[in-house]
């Protein structure tokens, strides 16, 4: 039955089926790379399954949710899910879980997929695809509920995914879900852009030795507990008031992520996330609402925070 939404003949293996690992852009590949070296890296932390359950509870509020009960309500009722970047696939999972009626694919560049293929090989109505979400391998208008939580900005032209992504969203009531990284202070979005230069110059373990220095700063920081008063200064975007001094740096000059409730080896692995890939853009409420509506999308759900925009937005032609 699933190959039945396929726009070319595939082989499932399993639970898992092989389109590409290759992509033409060099900044492209380098990001598949990094998060293939992350996600390896990640799987074997003891933290995962408490970062998992972090990330589900933050799922629900992206998106809209009032529990996991509202979400299994709203899955039930979709044919195909789709989980577009799935990492790890435990998204995926939780999806087919929720929904033990529905055909869920979980998608992704990286070497992840094929370790969440095998990891949740007894799930039966859970499949893996290893290849582009820029380039899916369905029919237009097949899938009933299209999720991109926290990846469409590390493709190569995030609009043109998103397009993609609306492509195979189904007329008539389909639903597209999609999380964007919010555009920061000055300071912080010209650092940021240098690193994304630097990064393809920079070896594996030059990175993570980075992001084990971040962690250690941001916990330091964090650990002074030292409220400084800020004032306005609207040409570079830093907003002023009473902050913490571990999040003044971190939102408005450089990325260093801790938190204690997910502990050492999640933060390092954030940290790594933000620094590693080549592409990670970011956006402005407007630049994304655009987006969503160059589509042709309803909006039925926004969420923003200063580090994202998120919502699910119902395709109705």
């Amino acid at each position: 039955m699933i190959k039945n939404i396929f726009n070319k003949k595939v082989d499932v293996s399993d639970n898992f089926i092989y389109i590409t690992d290759n992509h033409h852009a060099e900044n492209q590949q380098q990001t598949n790379g990094a998060f293939s070296e992350k996600w390896t890296e990640y799987e074997k932390t003891t933290e995962k399954e408490k970062a998992y359950d972090f990330q589900k509870r933050w799922y629900l509020d992206l998106y809209g949710f009032d529990s996991e009960k509202d979400l299994a309500k709203f899955l039930s009722t979709k044919k195909y899910i789709f989980d577009a970047g799935c990492g790890l696939g435990y998204k995926a999972k939780w999806f087919a879980d929720l929904a033990p009626d529905s055909i869920v694919i979980g998608m992704d560049f990286s070497e992840a997929c094929m370790i969440a293929s095998k990891n949740y090989k007894d799930t039966k109505n859970l499949y893996f695809i290893k290849g582009d979400i820029a380039d899916v391998p369905f029919e237009d208008n097949t899938i009933d509920y299209v999720s991109c939580d926290q990846v469409i900005m590390h493709t190569e032209v995030p609009e043109d995914t998103f397009k993609e992504l609306t492509r195979i969203t189904k007329n008539g009531g389909g639903e597209f879900a999609c999380y964007v990284y919010a555009k920061k202070a000055l300071p912080r979005e010209l650092i940021d852009d240098y690193f994304r230069v630097e990064t393809k110059s920079l070896s594996n373990e030059q990175l993570w030795n980075l992001s084990k220095q971040l962690t250690n700063l941001g916990k330091t920081l964090s650990e002074l507990k030292i409220d400084v008063d800020i004032p306005d200064i609207p040409l570079l975007g830093i907003k002023g008031g009473k902050q913490d001094i571990q999040r003044f740096i971190y939102w408005n000059f450089l990325k260093c992520f801790w938190n204690t409730e997910l502990g050492y080896d999640t933060s390092v692995s954030t940290n790594f996330d933000w620094y590693s890939p080549s592409n990670a853009k970011r956006y402005s409420e407007e630049e994304f609402k655009d987006m969503i509506n160059q589509n042709n999308l309803l909006i039925k759900y926004f969420h923003s925070e200063e580090a994202c925009y998120s919502g699910r937005f119902l395709k109705e032609e």
